[in-house]
């Protein structure tokens, strides 16, 4: 069951759908509170799944909840399930910077894992940290390890890691976003048409990213391979250094880090 039915609850739903963990949308019920969306649920998965506007309704005879709201709203969802959500049935928060003590805090009875996913779990490709509550044992992780496995690639973490992984992985897609956006314009400003840039830049972070995965080598080695002396590559590795693209990039993680602990402390 889901409290809550954005896009991060979409996005698990269909990778659980869709990698056979589960196997009918029947098996889904979300507490959406907002008609239009749970119109935009209906559609995406059907009438088989079960929406509610009730929370408590929607985590009746649920094995895992998932807390799949923004942090701001995550006090409201938790005592709208306080009073009926059971002690063997496993939360799972997806709340960005809500730690796990505040979830124990108003869930008292209820083992707690909080995950950080991302949203290429869309298409099977998340990249996930997660780390277990007090009351969360080792039945709880094989309950749930496999889950996340299903949707991409997984870590258990110590917890006050996981604003890093927030801050990286978490919010990391909308940078790559911007950075196949950006390397399409610049493919458009040479003469590329629309289409053809797009999907060239969007290729080739594809295919550099599973280089990375694939052969174990260091990005900077990589890059090395392909950076001719007095090339064009260099070229252009001379300009993004030149923009500070690096530092750029590690400036947003670092950002996005710092604003999971801001949340974080805002509701301790």
């Amino acid at each position: 069951a889901f409290i809550g039915g954005g896009a991060m609850a979409t996005a698990i739903a269909s990778g659980f759908l869709s990698s056979g963990k589960v196997s009918n949308a029947s098996q889904i019920a979300i507490g959406e509170p907002f008609e239009n969306q749970r119109k935009n649920l209906r559609n995406r998965f059907g009438d088989e799944i079960r929406l509610t506007d009730d929370n408590s309704e929607a985590i009746k005879n649920a094995d895992i909840v998932f807390l799949a709201v923004k942090p701001q709203y995550i006090e409201k969802a938790m005592l709208s399930i306080s009073k009926t959500i059971q002690p063997q049935q496993l939360v799972v928060s997806i709340a960005a910077g809500v730690t796990i003590s505040t979830i124990e805090r108003f869930l008292r009875n209820s083992p707690v894992i909080r995950v950080m996913p991302n949203t290429p779990a869309f298409v099977g490709e998340m990249a996930s940290g997660y780390s277990l509550g007090s009351k969360a044992t080792d039945e709880h992780r094989k309950l749930i390890a496999p889950l996340l496995e299903a949707l991409g690639t997984s870590f258990e973490l110590n917890e006050s890691l996981l604003d890093a992984v927030t801050g990286l992985s978490g919010s990391g897609p909308a940078y790559v976003f911007i950075m196949i956006e950006a390397m399409s314009d610049g493919g458009v400003r040479c003469g590329l048409p629309r289409n053809v840039a797009l999907r060239l830049a969007a290729q080739t972070v594809l295919g550099a990213s599973k280089m990375v995965l694939e052969l174990g080598k260091h990005p900077g080695e990589l890059k090395d391979l392909v950076t001719s002396p007095g090339g064009t590559t260099i070229a252009g590795v001379h300009a993004l250094e030149k923009a500070m693209f690096r530092a750029g990039v590690m400036d947003a993680v670092y950002a996005a880090t710092k604003r999971s602990q801001e949340l974080g402390h805002s509701d301790s």
